[in-house]
This record gives C-alpha cells, sequence and structure tokens, in this order.
C-alpha cells in the first residue's frame, strides 16, 4: 500500500517536527541514525499531523472547535474543565475515515510481521507539531496508550490521542506558552510495546537537572511501567555517570541513591484494551536496585551519545524489557529547563535563621520561599488554592499545572527528582521539596512555611518563616587572583552547585563528613562485627548494609561515591582529600565505635591523625579508606584527587604512613599521585625541611597550629578567650612554614578557618606569598576581592590580578 498519512521511523528525521511532532521525528531520528551505534529504540510508525487535519476536515470540525475555545478564561479552573472536555468530544467523535483507517491497519501489520508476531502489543503514543522544542517542552501534556493489541483497541487509541491534544493542561500550557490551539496538530507514534512492566523503566537527563552541572549522567528506575516515575508515584533509584572519565574508557557509577520504590505499575492479563494497575513492590525488591551497575552503564553509554548527536543536554525516556532483558530509549527530547539558565550570573540562596524541620524530601532546585501551606487532597479542591501559597499535595498530574504555576513553592508525599512535580518545579523557577512521605499529614492547613532546597539534595520544610538572603554575582566581572582560592567542601550533595563558584579546586575535602553522615559506622565495626556487643547496634549496622555480601564494601563503596561525586565536580581541579580525622570521642560515638576506641582525658592531643593509620589498632580501618581512594582514582579515573594526612607528628611516622599507603596502592608518584601533609604541628614547622622530603605540598591547619602554638584546647570553652588564630606567635609560625615550602619547591596553602573568618589573615597570607586559600564557599567571594585588592597594592599595579 502506498501511504498518504504514514511514516516509519526509518523514513523520519529530526527537520520533520511540522510532520509528525516532536516526539516522532526524535524516536525517527534516533532509529534511524543511532541503532548502528548500539542504541535500541523500538521501531514503529507516526500516523502524520495532516492525517489529525485530514480527520477535522472530514468531520467539519473547527468551527465547532472555535466555538468552544476562543473567548475561554484559561485561568478559571470550571471553565477549563468544562469547555476542555467539551472539544475533546468533538475531535474523538470525528472518527476516523475509511481510507486513513485502511493505512493505519496496514501499517500495524507490516510492523507485526516485522517482529514475527501477528498480535503484536504497541504503546500508542500522541506528539504534537509543538512539543518537545529546544526552548519549550509539551511532555506529558497529551495522552499515552499500552499494551494496545489488536485492530479495533488501536483505531480507538488513536481516537483518544487526537482528542487528548485538547486536554485541560494541553490547552492552558498552549495559552502560556503562545501556541494558536489551531495551528498546533497532532501526530500519533505507534511503537513496539516494551514490557517493561515485567522489569523496570525510568527518566534520564545528560545534565544535572537541579544544578545544571553539563558532566553527569543523572539516571532514575523504578520497576514497572515508567508511568510511575513520570507521574510522581513511586520514589526511585537515582544514578549519576561521570560523562569526562566515562568517554575515557573508566566505567564505574559515580553515585547512587536507593529509592523506596513501594508500588509499581504492570500490565492486567487478559483484553486487547489498555489495562494497567498499581500493585505493591516485595519488600525484598524495594531494598535493592531495581538495574545493575551494568544497566546503568549502557544508559549512560546511550544518553552521551544521543547528547553527541543532537548537540545539546538531553531528556530521556527508558525502559528495560522482562522477555529479552535489554534496555531501549523510547522517547529524547531537548531539556528545556537546567540548559537555558545563565551560569555566569550566581544565584545563591541562604537561610540565615533555624526553625523547626516538619518534613524533608528531595529537594528540587536551590531556592528558598515561604508561604501558606494549601493542602489540597485532589484535583477536585484545586479552586481552594490562591496564588503566593505553598502547594502540597501527595502528588500532581498536569491537570494541576494551573496553578502551580501561581504557586511559591510546591511539597509532595510521593515522587523522585524526575517526577511531574519536579519537573514543572524547574520549569517555573520555584522550589519543590518531593517525596517526603507524609507532608500532607504534618503540614497544617493554612500555616506559614519555608521551604528550602538550598542545603544540598534533602530539601526541608521548616514551620514559621524563616529569613533568609539571595545573593547574585556575574561571574564574567570577577577578577581572577594570583592567590589560588579554592573551597572546603565535605558534602558531597552541594559539590554540583559550589563548583560553579569560582574556586581553583578543593582545598580541603573532609572525609570524616562523608563517614559521618552517610556511613554512620566505624570502619572496624565493619571488618569485626562480633566484637559489637550491643544488640541493638548490630542491627543498625546490618540494616545499613543489607545489600552487600561483605560489610566492608558498604564502607568502600560508600566513601568512594562521596569523594568521587566532590572530585567530579570540580574535575579536572585539584581536589585535596585529607585522610580521616577523627578524634576517639568522635570514632567512638559512631555506630559500633565504643567497641574499638580507648577513652582518653584529651582526645585532641591524643590517638587521632597518622598516628592511627599503621596501628594495629586501626590499621585495617585505615586499609578501608585506601581501598576507597584507590577506586576513586583507578575505576572511577579522577586522577584530580590528591591525598593528605592530618596530624603527622614525626618524621618517621610519616615515613611508615606512606610506606603502608604504597603496600595499599596509593604509591605517591604512582599514576600520577600526590600526598600532602597537614602542616598543622609546630614540629611539621621546624622540621619543614625533612618533611618536605616525603610530601609534595603542605596545608596549613591553622586551627590545630594555634592551638599547639598557644597551647589551648580548642574544644574547651573556660580558655576560649586565649584562642586567636592572629596572635604574633601563631603568624610567626605560618610565614615559617610558606618559606619552608618555597625554599624546598612544594606547593604551600591552608584550609583552615583563619582566613575565612578573618579579612586582615588573608591579607597577611598574601603578604607572605602562599600559593593558595582554601575557604568555606560562603567567604570565597568576599575573600577574593580582598584578596585582588592586597595583590594589587603589593604589586603597585592597579590592574593586576584582573
Amino acid at each position: 500500500m502506498t501511504y498518504r498519512f504514514i511514516r516509519f521511523f526509518e523514513e523520519l528525521g529530526i527537520d520533520d517536527v511540522p510532520l509528525v511532532g516532536g516526539k516522532n521525528a526524535s524516536l525517527g531520528e534516533m532509529y534511524r541514525a543511532l541503532t548502528s551505534q548500539g542504541i535500541r529504540v523500538p521501531n514503529g510508525f507516526a500516523i502524520t499531523a495532516q492525517g489529525y487535519k485530514y480527520v477535522l476536515d472530514q468531520a467539519g470540525a473547527w468551527e465547532k472547535l472555535h466555538e468552544v475555545l476562543d473567548d475561554l478564561d484559561p485561568d478559571d479552573v470550571e471553565d477549563l474543565r468544562r469547555r476542555g472536555a467539551e472539544a475533546r468530544r468533538i475531535v474523538y467523535e470525528a472518527g476516523i475515515p475509511e481510507d486513513l483507517r485502511a493505512e493505519i491497519l496496514d501499517a500495524y501489520h507490516r510492523l507485526a510481521r516485522e517482529y514475527g508476531d501477528g498480535d503484536l502489543s504497541v504503546a500508542v503514543r500522541s506528539s504534537a507539531t509543538a512539543e518537545d522544542l529546544p526552548t519549550a517542552s509539551f511532555a506529558g501534556q497529551q495522552e499515552t496508550y499500552l499494551n494496545i493489541r489488536g485492530d479495533e483497541a488501536l483505531i480507538e487509541a488513536v481516537r483518544r490521542c487526537f482528542a487528548s491534544l485538547f486536554t485541560n493542561r494541553a490547552i492552558h500550557y498552549r495559552i502560556d506558552q503562545g501556541f494558536d490551539h489551531f495551528k498546533v496538530y497532532l501526530s500519533v507514534g505507534v511503537q513496539k510495546m516494551v514490557r517493561s512492566d515485567l522489569a523496570a523503566s525510568g527518566v534520564m537527563f545528560s545534565i544535572d537537572t537541579e544544578t545544571g552541572f553539563r558532566e553527569a549522567v543523572f539516571i532514575t528506575a523504578a520497576y514497572g511501567l515508567g508511568e510511575t516515575v513520570v507521574q510522581g508515584a513511586v520514589d526511585p533509584d537515582e544514578f549519576y555517570v561521570f560523562k569526562p572519565t566515562f568517554r575515557e574508557g573508566y566505567r564505574a557509577v559515580l553515585r547512587r541513591r536507593l529509592g523506596a520504590k513501594k508500588i509499581k505499575m504492570v500490565l492486567a492479563v487478559g483484553g486487547d484494551r489498555q489495562t494497567t494497575r498499581i500493585v505493591p513492590t516485595p519488600k525484598a525488591d524495594q531494598q535493592r536496585f531495581c538495574i545493575s551497575d551494568d544497566d546503568v552503564l549502557v544508559l549512560a553509554d546511550y544518553a552521551i551519545k544521543v547528547e553527541d548527536h543532537y548537540g545539546r543536554p538531553m531528556d530521556m525516556e527508558w525502559a528495560k524489557d522482562g522477555p529479552d532483558g535489554q534496555l531501549y530509549l523510547v522517547q529524547a527530547r531537548p531539556e528545556t529547563v537546567a540548559s537555558q539558565k545563565n551560569y555566569a550570573v550566581l544565584e545563591e540562596y541562604r537561610l540565615t535563621g533555624t526553625g523547626r524541620v516538619l518534613a524533608e524530601g528531595r529537594a528540587v532546585g536551590t531556592r528558598i520561599a515561604a508561604g501558606a501551606a494549601r493542602v489540597i487532597p485532589d484535583v477536585e479542591h484545586l479552586s481552594r488554592f490562591r496564588p503566593g501559597e505553598v502547594l502540597v499535595a501527595d502528588m500532581t498530574t498536569p491537570d494541576w499545572e494551573p496553578v502551580m504555576k501561581t504557586a511559591a513553592a510546591i511539597v509532595t508525599n510521593r515522587g523522585g527528582r524526575t517526577c511531574h512535580a519536579a519537573i514543572i518545579a524547574r520549569e517555573l523557577g520555584i522550589p519543590a521539596v518531593v517525596g517526603t512521605g507524609n507532608a500532607t499529614e504534618v503540614l497544617e492547613d493554612g500555616q506559614t512555611v519555608t521551604v528550602s532546597c538550598a542545603e544540598g539534595d534533602v530539601g526541608r520544610v521548616y514551620e514559621g518563616e524563616i529569613p533568609f538572603e539571595v545573593e547574585k554575582i556575574d561571574l564574567s566581572q570577577l577578577p581572577k587572583p594570583k592567590t589560588e582560592l579554592m573551597v572546603n567542601l565535605g558534602n558531597p550533595e552541594i559539590a554540583f552547585q559550589t563548583s560553579f563558584l569560582p574556586a581553583e579546586g578543593v582545598g580541603l575535602a573532609r572525609m570524616e563528613f562523608i563517614i559521618n553522615e552517610y556511613i554512620k559506622v566505624h570502619p572496624m565495626a565493619l571488618v569485626h562485627p562480633e566484637k559489637v556487643e550491643d544488640q541493638g547496634e548490630r542491627k543498625a549496622i546490618e540494616k545499613l548494609t543489607r545489600g552487600y555480601d561483605d560489610p566492608r564494601e558498604f564502607f568502600v563503596r560508600t566513601l568512594a561515591e562521596g569523594v568521587g561525586t566532590i572530585a567530579a565536580a570540580f574535575w579536572p581541579r585539584p581536589v585535596v582529600v585529607r585522610m580521616s580525622d577523627f578524634k576517639t570521642n568522635e570514632y567512638a560515638s559512631l555506630l559500633g565505635g565504643r567497641w574499638f576506641e580507648p577513652v582518653e582525658a584529651n582526645p585532641m592531643l591524643g590517638f587521632r591523625g597518622a598516628a592511627r593509620y599503621a596501628h594495629p589498632a586501626y590499621a585495617e580501618g585505615f586499609a578501608l579508606e585506601c581501598a576507597a581512594m584507590k577506586r576513586v582514582r583507578e575505576v572511577m579515573g579522577l586522577k584530580n584527587v590528591i591525598l593528605m594526612l592530618p596530624f603527622v607528628r614525626r618524621v618517621d611516622e610519616a615515613e611508615r604512613v606512606l610506606a603502608k599507603m604504597a603496600e595499599l596502592g596509593l604509591k605517591r608518584g604512582g599514576d600520577g599521585l600526590k600526598i600532602y601533609c597537614m602542616c598543622e604541628i609546630p614540629n611539621n614547622v621546624v622540621l619543614i625541611d625533612r618533611f618536605a622530603k616525603h610530601f609534595d605540598g603542605f596545608s596549613i591547619g591553622s586551627n590545630d597550629l594555634t592551638q599547639l602554638t598557644l597551647g589551648v584546647d580548642r574544644d574547651s570553652e573556660l580558655v576560649a578567650f586565649d584562642y586567636d588564630e592572629r596572635d604574633e606567635g601563631v603568624k610567626a609560625m605560618i610565614r615559617l612554614a610558606i618559606e619552608g615550602c618555597r625554599r624546598n619547591g612544594v606547593h604551600s596553602g591552608i584550609c583552615g578557618q583563619a582566613p575565612s573568618d578573618y579579612p586582615e589573615m588573608a591579607e597577611f597570607l598574601v603578604e607572605c606569598g602562599i600559593d593558595a586559600m582554601s575557604l568555606n564557599p560562603d567567604s570565597l567571594l568576599r575573600t577574593l576581592r580582598r584578596v585582588v585588592e592586597v595583590e594589587r597594592r603589593l604589586t603597585g599595579h592597579p590592574d593586576s590580578g584582573s
């Protein structure tokens, strides 16, 4: 048969948006151009937009639609609902002319023959001609019908797709975007069904959706059909893959988070019409990742190839087929929010007060907003919502969009960072906290709340109106100092957003933060769980390490992913990672820790730092730290990581620890590995010429150096008045350390609080000629300006450093 209104995917390309809409044009482009690169795309065909126009022409439906829609008030929810229903009825009742029906069924039978299945199950998807554009995404505005089998069911699904051009949400969205209803046509894609109901599916982006960090692939995954992920009905698993090292041949998951995945959508048995149902996910499946690392890496490969082909960040939907176990791309469209932000202007939101946390979930965006909470149980109650309120719901669907655009913030019980509420919040530029689990229960209707997404991956809803500030900085106008300015950073969750600061790298990545916040278990308790005598602690450790054959792997993988995320965020800039520097009392507070730590009168001066690493009491724990760092450099390929040893009291201690590290696969100089030493003990300064023979650089720890120079316990409030980094004796020590580094040709830096807290210390350090300062992120820009002023004054050149 010669087709007038049908095009198979192999005949379509990205330039065919006017003919078959954005979704089908993209599917055709991928099928035609990318299957040869190993990307699996289920074959299918498109009913062209001219087919839709032909349906309405033959039925004389255009005038009726004008009568219904021409004077519509989109902000009148009831009027929109009434008119939208009438418009859909007009299109549905237009039917399918016989000649078009014959073409559709002939193409369906041809596709069935290709797959050797006379009763082929297909997905029937809407594809509007103003959809999936680089500047506007209409995704989810029209309907999709799954598991359609047989001639009559297919024709029925096509009619319903055509009618869905006039869903309430699509009508509203077109008006918002300035599109004419009667110049937007609908194409329908008919594609072999991927049986992800028997496996898993999800959404992925070739950019980090929250921060706009472009070097990561972000993947979400849940069991069953992908609708639950898109709608936000399920909290999915999340994965990141770092693109630059992936391109170099390293195959590793950068970071992962286990989602709850409490439900899944599956296909119901029997019938020839779309029938799906929601079922509980078995407990055992909830507690493990729904796809393997190999699957994640295949998907990352797909995402990178798709982005390379289109030349821009992309938003993709994928599905794993249960019967054949293969991964398929079923949609790809331009990412239209994070990729369009102006990252030359940095916008930083910061809470300046505190309050009681009422709910926590996944943070969407990095902003803060306050308003009255309005708990909306379902779409029928949307008329209660008022502009400027915080929308609180179990989950949202596209039908909620008319009120979402007027919200100060959005909070939902369910959903991950690729759910409907998250997508719309990003598009609107408002903060959202999704997947809280209980927001509709714990937030009272009408109470004032503050929604904060400025504290990393975890979004928080605070009681009352918490004060906050917003700073906007045009990075293109900032001068560049000669002194390297770096940041102190321990929290992997804020690494991507912090990487946009004008920093030369990370001068201090604190391993303790990751151990304390994510691992929570003493490393020796993972090596020797049998020595943990408290049954409650044992059970807590078992819960944390569930799913690991060896609990030690929990420590190694979690630490590697945390450090790896920081290293990836700043790659290829240097990231100095300090090996663990807990004191014995801090180690003892970790799960299982009290069974392995002594009680010391003054832990600040006790069994800490390098003294632990080769000691029998902790050597096995240090081996885990080294295994994690080896994984970051060798498996993840993040060679920008520099390791640093804290509290190295004596030269022979340095020699012992370095020998132990080499034995564990971290040899100084091997594969470009640099190892620094914290310069925080007077002996480090006095013997710097000898220490320098063993290290590539030093980072002055002004906190401990002040403590040990002045003989003041910095943990004691009683003598706090005597603790001052600006003391002349401390400054003399710092000057000697910097001069010693220069004399020995090694790097000099500082990572203590002094330059962050005191501008005059930053000035002193510049005058001493220090190579680098590592500062807290919130003081970086302030210190940068001060450093430039000092450098200009010292050189006598007013434009120096610009």
